[in-house]
Order: structure tokens, then sequence, then C-alpha cells
């Protein structure tokens, strides 16, 4: 005789353990899936690929005149312990590679993808030891930009302009004006020496005090001349030359419009 079994709609005790657990596992699996991913899409700097392809980069842009094994050639320096910091400047702002031979490379369009300047930039810093591309805390802006103002004018103005207009050298050479720069780029060039430019180790000045001179240059570039038309921030030469010319030069077209009138 079967007797029919009467539903209570009452769960089973391990019911809620169960959904638990089952919920625990998919989550977990969705995480290490995504977490997988992630590393895969984003390789450390230093990681084996990067500098797998960083070389490969190199040696078809850059074999040419640097060397198959960056040893140097007639046509160009040996990057054996320049660091990534030369790289990531060089190759980052256009210098390199450069359109033709000259007294010095001139920055243009950048030619490679940010994650390629970082490639070769590693790569290269494989081949020896050398200064490194600077931490954000150090060319965000974030320093006293009055004690930057007195490093910049002690160390760099005699080239690069007190406003950093940028200003000329010899024999065909030139200091780049400093406006619209990166902060990167900027204490990357103090640590490295870019063409005619000294290198500004960290004995001689600090990481604190590049910091200091990087806020003081994006304080020159967010707050422009406050007297007005600046005459491209070249100096008190030009400012004089320019009232010499056309300021004299109005006050002497008056009198003569002013004799004329008269007689």
């Amino acid at each position: 005789m079967n007797r029919s079994k009467r539903r209570t709609g009452r769960r089973h005790p391990l019911a809620t353990a169960a959904l638990l657990a089952l919920g625990l596992v998919f989550t977990g699996g969705a995480y290490a899936a995504f977490s997988t991913t992630t590393a895969q899409a984003e390789p450390s700097p230093t990681s084996q690929e990067t500098i797998e392809e960083g070389g490969k980069l190199f040696q078809a842009n850059c074999a040419t005149c640097h060397g198959l094994d960056a040893q140097g050639t007639n046509d160009g320096p040996s990057l054996i312990g320049v660091g990534a910091a030369a790289v990531d400047f060089q190759v980052g702002t256009g210098r390199m590679p450069m359109q033709m031979q000259g007294p010095q490379a001139e920055q243009k369009p950048v030619q490679f993808t940010d994650e390629q300047v970082k490639q070769l930039s590693y790569y290269v810093a494989s081949l020896g030891p050398g200064p490194d591309i600077p931490a954000d805390s150090l060319v965000n802006g974030g320093g006293d930009a009055a004690n930057g103002a007195e490093l910049f004018r002690i160390n760099c103005a005699m080239c690069h302009n007190v406003a950093g207009a940028g200003g000329a050298l010899t024999e065909g050479k030139f200091a780049p004006p400093l406006t619209d720069v990166s902060g990167v780029h900027i204490y990357e060039a103090m640590v490295t020496g870019p063409q005619n430019m000294p290198v500004f180790n960290d004995l001689n000045i600090s990481p604190e005090d590049k910091r200091d001179i990087i806020t003081y240059l994006q304080y020159v570039q967010d707050n422009r001349s406050p007297g007005g038309f600046e005459l491209g921030s070249l100096g008190p030469v030009a400012e004089g030359l320019f009232i010499w010319i056309f300021g004299l030069g109005a006050i002497v077209a008056i009198t003569v419009w002013i004799t004329a009138k008269s007689n």
C-alpha cells in the first residue's frame, strides 16, 4: 500500500550550507580568472616578456646606429648603463630615433606608443644599471615652488632662461623651452643630462629639490605673466629693446605729428 508523501515546504538542514559553499566556489573561481586575465594584460615592467618585446623593438629601430647589442657604433653611442630614464626621455619626447644628423636631436612627434616606450626603456635598463624612471611622487608638482625657483635660477636659468623659455647655445645648439614639458621628462633630463645638459645626480641636487624645481616650472606654466604680453619671456633685454624701438618710435611720431599740425 503506497502512501502519498506529504509536502511540508521545509528545507533540508544542509541546504543553506550547500548554497553558501556553491557561492564561495563560483566567487573564488571568478576572482581567480579575473586576476589571471589582469596579470596577463598588464605584465610587470621588468618582466621577461616586457624585456623581450623591448629587445625586438630595439633590433628593428635602434640597432642600426647603436649596435645589435647596444654597444654603440660610429653613428651612435653605447646605451649600456644609461638606464631606463634616458631611453624614456629620448624616445618619449620624439628625439629618438633621430630624423637626421645635426648638432643635437630635436623634439618631434613620438614614434611609439607609451607601452612600447616603456618596453624599450626596460630592455636597455636590463643591459646595465642606470637611472630609473622617477616615481610619481617626485614629478607631480607637490613640492616647494619658492625653493624650486631659487634652485632653477642658480643651476638652470643661464641656459633655459629664468622663465624656462629656452635660449641659444654655441655651434647651432640650443637649450629647449621647458613650457609644456611633463614633470617626468624634466626629472629624467636632470638625472641623465641629454644633449649639452650637465647631469644633476642626487649628490648635486637631491630628489626632493628636483621635485621643487618641477613644481616651480609647473607654476610658471600655469600662471602666465601678470603684466600682460610677456614678449616670449626673453627677459629685460628683449623688453627694453621693444620699448626702445616701439615706445621711442611712437614718441617721435607724435612729436612730428604735433609739429606738422602746428605749422
